[in-house]
């Protein structure tokens, strides 16, 4: 962090206050994509695509699949 201040105030032409130069904007803007190419890379996790399919059942009720996925007993022990 303390490179890319150095930096910036070497390189920066006269801004306004709390402004970034063009060059350190392009540097933070690669990194985020690197960082986020990365996350969308990893795709949807199983579990998130299904919690999706259930909650996309028409009439609002979902379809519960088995008795071991919820965590809502309805007052049953």
């Amino acid at each position: 962090m303390k490179d890319l201040k150095s930096q910036a105030s070497k390189n920066a032409a006269p801004r306004k206050p709390g402004g970034l130069n063009s060059e350190i904007q392009s540097r933070i803007g690669h990194q985020l994509r690197a960082m986020y190419d990365d996350v969308v890379r990893q795709g949807v996790p199983d579990r998130f695509a299904d919690l999706i399919r259930k909650l996309d059942v028409p009439g609002g009720q979902p379809q519960v699949e088995g008795s071991g996925g919820s965590n809502d007993n309805n007052g049953r022990d």
